[in-house]
């Protein structure tokens, strides 16, 4: 079979195309995927870029989509034909987060969804969304899931409520679709007023222009009344964190996600405190998590925004295109 490894110490030129012998048959427990589908996130690009080190040979990223082509003994869950999504942590099943790092994480700790077949333990997947093509379903692994636990699981979003998203990323553009099906206000930023009027088209409410618009923290109160926003979605890291809370209303809730800024920085703690919000840090979630969300996504008939879809050879291309940041939402891999 087909597959990309990583050869140390990283870099794109490092990515190869080889040829692996096939898994073979799944044992008890197992089920045999072929893989159709991956989408790139900004924890991919630290893999192959090399920033994250692994393994030598290390087959990349964390997405995988595609069809069960055999179950193993005792495997009730799936059956031949069934569309199926891969799951982040995969040893993270239910109940609170019982990871701190990404030592079980495919396509980093691990051997992750750039090929053709895996043989893996059935409850490394969940099924994927009814009408979905496998490229939208290989969206949910990461920024998906990681936008339905900021807002439903996490931020406990209700009808009603007004989100703040950050950028026009896989996670920002989910965390719009999912909040206006649910029933809330989005503000949504951008440096891009070309994105901006894309946001607006998606549904966003409001767009502010952060680059035109240097304390959008204060314009977002303005937004709202001087309430500020019920939850933000906090993606940028430690060089927009003050400026998110500001933004946020008293008692609010920031989910913290990323570090496109830093990965360290100066927390303004006096003013969090003043305004008695929450900031919780979050990675991705749970297998149970990510049931709920392919449920909600059935109920809402919300749909992922693709940019556009490289070949599994072309993975270096597909990096070099996210690197750009001309992309606006998701870009994946058919395999």
């Amino acid at each position: 079979m087909k597959a990309i490894r990583l050869a140390r110490p990283g870099g794109l030129d490092r990515l190869g195309l080889v040829d692996l012998d096939d898994p073979g048959t799944p044992g008890p427990g197992e089920i045999r995927v072929r893989i159709r589908a991956s989408s790139l996130n900004f924890h991919d690009y630290g893999v192959v870029s090399g920033r994250v080190p692994s393994e030598d040979g290390r087959i990349p990223m964390s997405d995988g989509a595609g069809e069960v082509e055999a179950v193993g003994e005792g495997v009730t869950e799936f059956a031949v034909g069934d569309r199926v999504v891969s799951g982040f942590f995969p040893h993270w099943l239910d109940g609170e987060a019982a990871v701190a790092d990404f030592r079980t994480t495919p396509g980093d700790g691990v051997d992750g969804y750039a090929r053709e077949v895996v043989v893996r333990p059935a409850t490394w997947f969940t099924h994927a969304p009814k009408g979905y093509s496998d490229a939208e379903a290989a969206t949910l692994t990461t920024a998906g899931l990681t936008a339905w636990r900021a807002l439903a699981v996490d931020g406990g979003l209700k009808a009603g409520d007004t989100v703040l998203t950050l950028g026009t990323g896989g996670v920002s553009i989910f965390a719009l679709q999912i909040a206006k099906a649910m029933g809330a206000t989005v503000i949504s930023t951008s440096s891009s007023d070309a994105k901006l009027e894309r946001l607006r088209g998606l549904g966003a409410d409001h767009v502010v222009n952060y680059r035109t618009t240097e304390n959008w923290g204060e314009r977002v109160r303005e937004i709202t009344g001087g309430r500020g926003a019920d939850i933000v979605v906090e993606v940028g890291g430690p060089q927009t964190l003050g400026q998110s809370i500001t933004a946020c209303r008293i008692a609010g809730h920031i989910a913290l996600i990323g570090v496109l800024t830093g990965r360290s920085g100066e927390v303004p703690t006096a003013a969090l405190m003043a305004r008695q919000q929450t900031l919780k840090g979050l990675i991705v979630g749970s297998r149970r998590h990510q049931q709920d969300f392919v449920r909600a996504l059935e109920a809402t008939g919300v749909k992922p925004v693709i940019d556009r879809t490289f070949p599994l050879a072309g993975i270096a291309d597909a990096f070099r295109h996210e690197e750009s940041g001309a992309h606006f939402g998701k870009i994946c891999l058919e395999i």
